[in-house]
């Protein structure tokens, strides 16, 4: 992964010295709140319910060891002893008190960390497939442009003070879509021609909250070394019309949507004829760059693990894990783990210090010291010999973090929600609790098969509920909180909003409610389809009348 240098190390010293002054000018009362609140929000702390809450960066979602047990130290020291992982692969902290926030900055620098754009209308961390390096379907590395682009957005004048919060996304191939890329800003798969050039497809204008879009594809093919004046093309047409006068429709999905998205495109690429080419990043650059990927050096091993058959034959737990927490690697002799963070009663996505510092130690162990972040609130540890997975599973086991549901029905993305966030109309964490515990058998739960329910306290969709499955929206109604059901909704390369199922539900229906719809699947599918093709073959209206059969 790359590594900071001189520059950077640099630049995060002078912003955590800037940001120490700032918050004790703040604490010792020359400060208001309104007058910090821009400063804190340019350095990722936010103000929540009970306390302050800092946001820290994962670019592209890639940590190594030595950054996660710094984590760990954090939460031990300054928080409640855990984090909170994020659907934009950041970390949060939500027990923060500011009078050691510059202090956490500090000590997250030491490991080329920080919270620099994790707030504020800037371009956001920028996310990746998580299987980078990884994937046999990967047609180039996606960590090296993501990292390129953090290079070339962070502090950028020119897009510093957008109209909104921008976010971009890469993929490795346009044929599995891990990031759900085309619910961003910016959505990038990346592609070759016909030629074989290296290039990408480009969306623009994805993004959920109060009016969900699915990004439309702008460019078809867009040449590799001309990303980075085409990106400058597009942010320039938002900055030049997006609106300013509203925040819920400042955001450029608006703007795609109000111009449509040919004209969009023509005014894009007339812009880009403009710059030219003397934006894009030099050759230099990009090597250096994509110096810091180098491809692993993996060891020549047989197709065939004999240890891993054992295990899966004797061990009916590791059976199961292998089954639903392996993917397929590049590179015979390897595997993908996914290390759920969704063991069932738990909070979606948080992770203790303890659990920090085991996954740092396996990692280090057993997976070439690469860790990354998903945007459905889990882990991967992306090179692991099958030799070694038992072991592996293990050592998660004895850390709590063996669960083997991913892509399952208890595999569900949540926000922080009501408990949390003041932006929050209803708690989300309960009602995911709740629905894990309905489907904690676990036969049950890999018969029903791939299934993603995602939830959100309020319609920002900080948990991706119109992309889910099963969505999940909480609503106030005069004060109670009330559940609004979608269903149909994907992230993935068959990217599509959700519709609404019917009236909310209060909140003690919501997990009897999802034990409905599931049931009408397993009634009505057809061999080999999943909840949402069913959905897709036979429609709304059988799942909305099992749902609401007694209201009738």
């Amino acid at each position: 992964m790359y590594g900071y240098d001189a520059i950077d190390k640099e630049m995060l010293a002078d912003r955590v010295a800037e940001f120490r002054e700032q918050a004790e000018r703040r604490l010792a009362g020359e400060l208001n709140e309104d007058q910090f609140k821009t400063l804190r929000l340019m350095n990722g702390l936010y103000l929540q319910l009970h306390a302050y809450m800092l946001r820290v960066a994962i670019p592209y979602g890639s940590l190594n060891p030595a950054q996660m047990r710094r984590l760990a130290e954090v939460a031990r020291a300054y928080d409640k002893g855990y984090g909170h992982l994020t659907t934009r692969t950041n970390i949060q902290f939500h027990w923060i008190k500011l009078r050691d926030a510059a202090d956490i900055l500090e000590r997250l620098a030491e490991v080329g960390m920080h919270a620099i754009q994790t707030s504020g209308n800037c371009i956001r961390n920028i996310t990746a497939d998580p299987y980078a390096g990884a994937a046999a379907d990967e047609i180039d590395d996606p960590r090296v442009w993501a990292e390129a682009m953090r290079q070339w957005s962070t502090f950028h004048p020119e897009f510093s003070y957008l109209p909104r919060k921008f976010k971009i996304a890469v993929n490795a191939t346009p044929s599995a879509d891990r990031v759900a890329t085309r619910v961003h800003d910016i959505g990038l798969y990346l592609a070759r021609d016909a030629d074989g050039a290296l290039g990408f497809k480009v969306f623009v204008g994805g993004g959920l909250g109060r009016t969900p879009f699915v990004g439309p594809l702008i460019r078809e093919f867009l040449p590799a070394p001309r990303l980075f004046s085409y990106l400058q093309a597009i942010l320039r047409v938002y900055n030049r019309h997006g609106r300013r006068d509203n925040p819920t429709k400042a955001r450029i999905k608006i703007l795609v949507s109000s111009l449509g998205a040919e004209e969009f495109t023509r005014q894009v690429e007339a812009e880009w004829e403009k710059i030219g080419t003397s934006s894009d990043l030099p050759d230099t650059e990009l090597a250096r760059i994509r110096g810091a990927f180098a491809p692993v050096a993996f060891e020549s091993l047989p197709v065939r693990s004999i240890a891993f058959e054992t295990a899966k034959a004797t061990n009916p737990a590791f059976a199961r894990f292998a089954r639903n927490n392996l993917r397929p690697h590049k590179k015979a002799g390897y595997t993908v783990v996914e290390v759920a963070l969704k063991a069932i009663g738990e909070t979606p996505g948080d992770i203790s210090a303890d659990q920090m510092e085991a996954v740092a130690d396996i990692a280090e162990r057993w997976g070439l010291s690469d860790i990354r972040v998903t945007h459905e609130q889990n882990l991967v540890l992306p090179h692991v010999k099958l030799d070694d997975v038992s072991a592996v599973h293990a050592a998660l086991a004895a850390a709590g973090l063996a669960t083997a549901n991913s892509n399952l029905i208890t595999d569900i993305i949540a926000c922080p929600g009501l408990d949390y966030c003041a932006l929050a109309n209803a708690r989300a964490i309960p009602i995911a609790q709740q629905i894990a515990e309905t489907f904690a058998d676990q036969d049950r739960a890999e018969a029903i098969g791939e299934l993603k329910i995602k939830i959100s306290g309020c319609i920002n969709a900080c948990g991706h509920h119109h992309v889910g499955h099963i969505g999940i929206l909480g609503v106030d109604k005069k004060g109670e909180e009330f559940y609004q059901l979608t269903l149909g909704g994907s992230g993935a390369e068959d990217a599509e909003v959700g519709k609404i199922l019917g009236p909310a539900l209060p909140a003690p229906r919501v997990a009897s409610a999802i034990d409905d719809l599931v049931e009408v699947y397993l009634r009505d599918r057809a061999p080999g389809e999943r909840f949402l093709d069913t959905y897709r073959r036979i429609g709304l209206a059988p799942f909305k009348e099992a749902v609401y059969a007694d209201a009738h």
